[in-house]
């Protein structure tokens, strides 16, 4: 196995474990708790387990995309978009005010748009490398 493949199976690896405990911490918060000896705080559980998601899919979006600045900000965007969700369904559980969720949603929307203005940039880089070379 080549060192290339090898870096792509041992990050599969890591992204499938973050995910799947991040899903179970998210979906089965009592059952993950008493499997990792945690007090059984739901909505902690929920924004670690969301957290998890997000590291999980940002590991696979640094096998997709290869600028750093990319794969940091979709992951920041998975996460805190992610954690404003849990913020609006856990309210009743302490998932703090009424307006956290909304203004953790704005955050993502800027973090959005940051990367979706990096990923036309790097677009436009490489069209105009192209073109240059055509």
């Amino acid at each position: 196995m080549t060192a290339g493949r090898f870096v792509k199976v041992v990050t599969v690896l890591a992204a499938m474990s973050m995910l799947v405990t991040g899903v179970w911490a998210r979906v089965d918060p009592a059952s993950f708790a008493e499997w990792a000896n945690w007090p059984n705080h739901v909505h902690f559980l929920h924004d670690a387990g969301v957290f998890q998601i997000a590291i999980g899919l940002m590991l696979l979006c640094a096998l997709w995309w290869r600028d750093v600045v990319v794969v940091v900000l979709a992951g920041f965007v998975f996460a805190n978009t992610f954690h404003a969700f849990n913020h609006a369904v856990d309210l009743e559980l302490g998932g703090g005010n009424a307006g956290d969720p909304w203004a953790l949603l704005a955050v993502s929307v800027v973090a959005a748009a940051g990367l979706a203005v990096r990923l036309r940039t790097l677009h436009n880089r490489r069209n105009a490398k192209e073109g240059a070379s055509a």
